[in-house]
């Protein structure tokens, strides 16, 4: 990104290891809370930089920074001129049946949506990126890998079909022969290639 005229901001929010273990684990149960703050904080200050162009700030990210893009879509209040989300969460009740692998889910969103009683489930659900689409304002790019088991593709045809009905500038790039990962170098040209036309278009003057 850096050698395409970009300036990357990487922020260590909650959930990741660099701040130890308390850390990384605050964001199990909190999928809409502190973490989120934490990339409102980190761009919101970045943004205060002379060398920074705050009218065309873009949102990237991946897995669980494929949720944050769709969360931070109904959320960021016109930061931001572009999305790409790869493989994230768009309807996280769906998610929570459809994943291959139970513990994860569990521990994460802290129970099942049906657990009334729940309050840690109860606020995970409600946070769900879905349910916020009548927010939803800026472009997006949705990618996804139809043998990803973790999250399925639907999400992102989801997220997709959203953008569109709400008028919102949207594209869809479905790879029926990628998981989680682009891992075919062919299939990455094209990655490469859609995601910087992407940005290009919504970014740069």
């Amino acid at each position: 990104m850096a050698a395409n005229d970009y300036i990357i901001v990487a922020p260590n929010r909650r959930g990741l290891p660099g701040f130890g273990v308390e850390w990384n684990e605050a964001i199990s149960g909190d999928y809409g809370g502190q973490c989120m703050k934490d990339y409102f904080t980190a761009i919101d200050e970045m943004a205060k930089e002379a060398f920074v162009d705050k009218d065309h700030l873009g949102c990237v990210g991946a897995s669980f920074g494929g949720f944050s893009v769709y969360w931070l879509a109904g959320h960021h209040d016109k930061r931001f001129k572009a999305f790409i989300a790869h493989d994230g969460i768009f309807n996280m009740e769906m998610q929570y049946l459809e994943t291959e692998e139970k513990w994860f889910a569990n521990w994460d969103m802290g129970g099942a949506y049906w657990e009334k009683d729940n309050a840690t489930a109860q606020r995970t659900f409600a946070n769900s990126p879905h349910r916020f689409v009548d927010k939803w304002d800026t472009p997006i790019l949705c990618i996804h890998g139809e043998k990803d088991y973790r999250i399925l593709a639907n999400q992102a045809m989801a997220a997709f079909d959203a953008a569109k009905m709400r008028g919102i500038p949207a594209e869809l790039l479905i790879y029926p022969d990628e998981n989680h990962w682009v891992l075919k170098p062919q299939n990455g040209v094209l990655w490469q290639r859609v995601f910087f036309e992407w940005l290009d278009k919504w970014l740069k003057e």
